[in-house]
């Protein structure tokens, strides 16, 4: 095998020994098919990587298809999220389908698989049916309805249609065969009756088809070359051919296949445990930097580049398997590192006061705006007498392996001075609520002095007590305390959550550079991590998410 076919995915292969056995390169066409009952995750964004990198690979259309065939569960605002996120991270799709548009050919193949003695409407209660389907290794048991006459049937589909029957009391069902070992061939369910209005085509259905027999047939009928799935419906293949094979004629048949869904550590992927966690109020709504739907992680500020790179890493794999959280992390940082502009906040602030620095001056030092960026070119930064660092910054006394801010001791201010700790001011408790430094004037960064040279062990970042913009930040981290929330059978997955997952300081100092910054824009705060700017700030009141740490601190 050569270089290049290892590197393949086995996706990849199938296609490619697709190709090599005959089918025409043009006949190439994929479909990204969500259902419209949740916004998506990070588990979709595999999907989506995958069906329109194929696009992408072999120059091939690829559908957007709206699997929405249960309006009980679907609405308009799915969608329109969907279509969003998609676009968002850059893909773009040949045709926007719905299920929906197929309602009609559904049914009118419905009604000639019952002509065929393929389909029958049984009356039982759901609950005798999925009792009579029997066990893998127990043949089932038939249906008393199962060979009512093709007239008898029709009459009932149309009058289930009509609406003239409540829901539950009949349905439509294949009929294959009730001793096959797979258990989806067992006579499966066409039609179930739903009095409920369809996002799309309002009042005009009273049933509504079921996904297996909604799926391969809306394949078919768009000529898509190949249908990949998830794992858990790999069992449904069967069928899957059996129902295209009851209403080809001709053109291509889709050809199915299945990958690994992804599973994400530190949180859930199931779309009811979401939309349980939005409901109920644990966090606040859909699109909250916690969760891991694409609309929360652009609000934490990822870019579409570090979750299609988090795409890549991961790989697509035939195994059920957990990918740690740190990755997609990391994919971030890689990313954020490169087009991240630097700027300085401090979000614990106490006050520093340079004694021998003249009062009223003000000077603008040059700051780099990205070092991993040659193009981003430099700012000015005020910097004048009283100043504001972070807390965490000093102590009064401190070993020999605390390389910041103590009293006798001396630091650099990033891009300016070098500074020595002289004294302290303290409240009636006790607390420090200002210190007191000198500078070295001749030690200016960047100002060629011999003074500007010299090494100190510690770099802090500042802010100037005057000119800096009061900010909140929040603070987010994982939402579970453990590995596998919803993977422990007596427990429920809320009993994990983690109660500091957010963190609101509305303490922090920015420098004036960002008091401009619009929603959406993304920055590094110098030692502090990544930071965008959430929707809910204002010019009057900013407001700034942290995306991830520099570092993974997680486990330490």
């Amino acid at each position: 095998m050569s270089e290049e076919k290892k590197s393949l995915n086995f996706i990849e292969q199938i296609i490619e020994e697709d190709l090599k056995n005959g089918l025409p390169q043009e006949k190439l066409r994929f479909r990204f098919p969500p259902e419209p009952n949740g916004y998506l995750h990070i588990g979709h964004a595999a999907s989506i990587c995958l069906n329109f990198g194929l696009g992408k690979k072999y120059n091939a259309p690829v559908n957007l298809r709206f699997d929405d065939t249960n309006p009980a569960k679907e609405e308009q605002e799915y969608v329109d999220a969907i279509k969003k996120d998609i676009a968002w991270l850059g893909f773009k799709w040949d045709k926007e389908l719905y299920a929906s548009n197929y309602f009609q050919q559904l049914y009118d193949w419905a009604v000639d698989m019952i002509k065929q003695g393929k389909a029958y409407v049984d009356e039982q209660p759901q609950d005798v049916i999925n009792t009579q389907k029997g066990t893998p290794t127990q043949a089932g048991i038939e249906s008393p309805y199962r060979n009512r006459s093709a007239a008898e049937s029709l009459d009932l589909l149309e009058r289930m249609n009509k609406g003239e029957f409540e829901e539950g009391a009949m349905v439509l069902r294949a009929k294959i065969d009730m001793a096959s070992p797979n258990m989806h061939m067992r006579d499966p369910i066409m039609y179930r009756i739903l009095h409920r209005a369809h996002h799309r085509t309002g009042d005009q259905w009273k049933i509504y088809p079921m996904y297996d027999w909604t799926h391969g047939q809306s394949d078919y009928l768009e000529q898509i070359s190949h249908s990949l799935c998830t794992l858990e419906f790999k069992p449904h293949r069967p069928l899957y051919e059996w129902y295209v094979e009851q209403v080809y004629n001709g053109g291509l048949k889709p050809k199915q296949r299945e990958f690994a869904r992804r599973n994400l550590s530190y949180t859930v992927m199931s779309k009811r445990k979401l939309l349980q966690l939005v409901e109920e109020g644990y966090v606040n709504g859909w699109d909250d930097p916690r969760m891991p739907t694409i609309s929360g992680l652009r609000r934490r500020g990822y870019t579409p580049e570090s979750i299609i790179n988090f795409s890549e890493l991961s790989g697509i794999s035939k195994r059920e398997n957990v990918t740690d959280v740190a990755l997609l992390e990391f994919a971030a940082r890689e990313h954020l590192n490169k087009i991240a502009p630097r700027r300085m906040a401090v979000l614990d602030p106490i006050k520093l006061v340079i004694d021998n620095y003249p009062e009223g001056k003000v000077e603008y030092l040059k700051a780099e705006n990205n070092p991993e960026d040659e193009t981003a070119g430099y700012r000015e930064m005020p910097f004048a007498r009283e100043l504001y660092i972070e807390r965490d910054d000093f102590k009064e006394s401190a070993n020999r392996k605390f390389f910041r801010l103590t009293l006798g001791k001396e630091v650099r201010l990033k891009n300016a001075y070098i500074i020595k700790g002289e004294s302290v001011v303290k409240d009636v408790d006790g607390n420090i609520i200002e210190i007191h430094a000198t500078y070295d004037p001749l030690s200016k960064s960047g100002s060629g002095t011999p003074e500007s040279k010299r090494k100190v062990k510690g770099t802090l970042h500042w802010v100037t007590a005057k000119h800096s913009v009061p900010a909140e930040i929040r603070i987010y981290d994982r939402l579970f305390i453990d590995e596998a929330p919803d993977g422990h059978k007596d427990r429920s997955f809320l009993e994990f959550l983690n109660p500091n997952s957010l963190q609101i300081d509305r303490k922090a100092r920015l420098e004036p550079n960002l008091q401009d910054v619009k929603p959406g824009e993304r920055f590094q705060f110098t030692r502090l991590g990544y930071f965008v700017v959430d929707p809910d700030s204002t010019k009057d009141q900013l407001v700034f998410n942290r995306t991830v740490t520099l570092r993974d601190t997680w486990k330490k």
